[in-house]
């Protein structure tokens, strides 16, 4: 015979504490699965989140503004007129893909000699400028620097005084006229009523005498049609 002792089957009192405890742990579950489906945590991160209020916006970087383009009346030397240069990387066509102007000429543009006044009185000096305008419907290039300009005073045949005899350090610039575009000296040019010639630039020069007096300019290699007639006394 065995003498190992008969194994005691647990009380129903037993099985019912087991069963309850079982049923507690499952209800804890339950209800903490309800509890975080119910709380939502993720929805909270995304509630605190900023939401847009509107499109996406658009890049930092500034737009390009074209470039103005002059309109009315501009002076010669001024920055108004656009100035173009090989070393800009011209490509020859513009950025609608146009056909860089061409130079200007006699029939496109009409150059005028301008005097501040008619008449001079005793010690007024007459202020001489250019103005000139572009007559097509198209933008042509001309060279407006001190090297193109000329200005010439004469009197009947008799020449008195011309700008480029005593020139120093001529300059040239090239600036782009636009179709219908006026023009004018940024700065008249002065004469000191004196007779001028590439000899005399440091001495003393003969005063103009009395009467009529006609200035003829040139720019570009475009001369003025007409002189413009003043006086002096």
């Amino acid at each position: 015979m065995s003498s190992q002792t008969p194994r005691r089957r647990p009380s129903p009192a037993v099985y019912r504490r087991r069963r309850l405890a079982v049923v507690l742990l499952a209800l804890v579950i339950v209800g903490g699965i309800v509890a975080v489906v119910a709380w939502q945590p993720w929805r909270a991160w995304a509630d605190a989140a900023p939401q847009p209020t509107g499109p996406a916006p658009a890049s930092a970087a500034p737009a390009s503004s074209p470039a103005p383009t002059p309109s009315g009346s501009a002076a010669v030397g001024t920055p108004t007129p656009r100035v173009t240069s090989s070393a800009d990387g011209d490509t020859g066509a513009s950025a609608d893909d146009e056909p860089a102007p061409e130079a200007c000429t006699t029939g496109d543009v009409t150059v005028t000699a301008v005097v501040d006044k008619s008449s001079y009185g005793t010690g007024q000096l007459p202020q001489l400028s250019i103005r000139l305008v572009n007559d097509t419907e198209l933008p042509c290039l001309i060279n407006v620097g001190t090297a193109a300009q000329t200005f010439e005073i004469t009197s009947g045949s008799d020449t008195w005084w011309r700008s480029t005899d005593c020139q120093t350090e001529p300059s040239d610039q090239v600036v782009q006229l636009d179709a219908g575009q006026t023009v004018t000296s940024a700065a008249p040019l002065v004469w000191d009523r004196t007779r001028s010639s590439v000899d005399t630039c440091d001495g003393d020069r003969q005063k103009a005498l009395p009467g009529w007096y006609n200035l003829s300019v040139s720019i570009g290699g475009i001369g003025s049609v007409e002189p413009a007639s003043f006086t002096i006394r």
